[in-house]
């Protein structure tokens, strides 16, 4: 018998339309380009070295405030460009799709601050104009800032944040799913019709925090719904995740506590009536490489020598919710901390570090974030990378990695110029795109949502009423 096929590594660019978006600090080095964030040519370029490299997208995040729970202020965060000045993340999307084929796009927005309504007219738009190769990052917002100057004193609490984001998913899928038959855009010349006005209905949703009552704007796109991504790993964050995501991104500083919370999302999809392998989870990491072992430990010294650590420091205190100013650099993130922001964070902060196994203090947690972020880094020759990313697949049931980058776009050149082509001689990574949507390229079941989704029970010809 011959073996079984190994399973392929799947890999997600991850960025931000800003400066520095995981490594505070690396703007500086002489060859990151994170400072042309404005400029439509890095990321056309971007998008570009991606699609060379067969990435299943670029993952853009976003936040809707500054990171000024350090101090009490940001300007820390103003001074070491911690996700700020920051631009739209949409608006990038149509000049990437341009100039790439396949390449998909997951764009973050909040549900906290912008009405479902006409929300979902962007998102059909952008589904149509890259032919279907758009995802949406769901987020239901962390930082007290962007409440602020929304006109609200704070956010809601956290898992209340979730019982709205339910409602505007509900609403969404109303929407796209189920206000536009397939043929209602007829084209009719002869009779002067364009659309069948028998075959468009209206939604009619009264919720708890909407009121909806009428059609949706636009004709159906390639996937209708653009796949759902999300990131929040909480408790009510990993239920939301089970009901509505088709893509999970995680960040856990060790194999075993990626494995666990792997596990748990899977348990919990599963909990929902759906099947384990109905998400792809990218765990969060960053790579460092180069022709050989050498070269590539060279460039990580060389990077963590750029490192912001106070930057750092008021980044994590935004992902935390806690001001870690108030700290000195070596005590320890207690148990009995709070969060009303990402819980996740804490509860990963809290746990034994993974290169010492005991409590991470406050210095180890900013030189930690210094390069990459959240997640580890991986430094080695591309053949040694490929290796490591292989046996974090087999070990963890992980189905790839949502990619950060040291310097940009030179983390990514260097993955796909010494890490891919290791990956495929082994068996283990495309060597062509699969043609179709990005919802078809994921699963390879077609481009609508499957049957066991939540958004499939809101399609046309089901009862549109609100469900709450």
């Amino acid at each position: 018998m011959s073996p079984e096929p190994r399973r392929h590594v799947r890999f997600n660019a991850f960025d931000m339309n800003c400066v520095g978006h995981q490594s505070p600090g690396l703007w500086r080095h002489p060859q990151d380009r994170s400072t042309d964030y404005a400029s439509l040519r890095y990321w056309t370029h971007l998008a570009q070295v991606l699609e060379k490299g067969l990435f299943d997208g670029l993952f853009i995040a976003d936040v809707l405030g500054t990171y000024d729970v350090y101090g009490g202020s940001n300007e820390a965060t103003l001074r070491a460009g911690t996700q700020v000045p920051v631009n739209d993340p949409f608006l990038l999307v149509s000049a990437m799709a341009a100039v790439t084929e396949h390449l998909g796009f997951g764009v973050t927005a909040g549900t906290a601050y912008e009405h479902p309504y006409p929300f979902s007219r962007r998102l059909a738009t952008l589904d149509h104009l890259t032919e279907g190769r758009v995802g949406w990052n769901v987020v239901t917002g962390y930082l007290p800032s962007a409440a602020r100057n929304m006109g609200q004193t704070d956010q809601r609490e956290h898992d209340e944040r979730y019982e709205h984001a339910d409602e505007y998913l509900e609403v969404i899928y109303k929407l796209l799913e189920g206000s536009w038959e397939d043929d209602a855009v007829v084209r009719d010349t002869e009779r002067g019709v364009f659309t069948d006005p028998a075959k468009v209905h209206e939604i009619g949703h009264e919720g708890r925090y909407f009121s909806v009552p009428g059609i949706a704007l636009t004709e159906p796109s390639p996937q209708r719904t653009p796949v759902i991504f999300q990131a929040g790993a909480s408790p009510r964050g990993t239920r939301f995740a089970a009901e509505h995501a088709e893509a999970v991104f995680v960040a856990a500083p060790t194999r075993e506590q990626l494995t666990a919370t792997i596990a748990r999302i899977r348990d919990a999809v599963e909990a929902a009536g759906r099947d384990r392998s109905d998400v792809r989870i990218y765990a969060m990491l960053t790579v460092v490489t180069g022709p050989d072992d050498a070269t590539a430990r060279a460039k990580y010294a060389e990077y963590r020598s750029y490192t912001d650590v106070e930057g750092a420091l008021a980044l994590i205190s935004g992902w935390m919710g806690v001001d870690l100013s108030a700290y000195d650099p070596d005590d320890v993130i207690g148990t009995d901390v709070q969060s009303n922001a990402i819980q996740s964070a804490v509860a990963t902060f809290q746990q034994a570090s993974g290169d010492t196994g005991a409590p991470w203090t406050v210095r180890q947690l900013a030189e930690w974030v210094g390069v990459g972020g959240f997640g580890p880094v991986v430094v080695g020759s591309g053949e040694d990378v490929a290796a490591e990313l292989i046996d974090w697949v087999d070990e963890t049931d992980v189905d790839g990695f949502n990619l950060a980058y040291a310097i940009t776009p030179g983390t990514f050149e260097d993955v796909v110029e010494f890490v891919v082509p290791q990956l495929q001689a082994l068996g283990a990574y495309p060597t062509e795109y699969e043609p179709g949507t990005l919802r078809h390229k994921l699963f390879g079941r077609g481009d609508r949502l499957p049957d066991a989704h939540r958004g499939s029970r809101y399609r046309v010809g089901a009862a549109l009423g609100a469900t709450r």
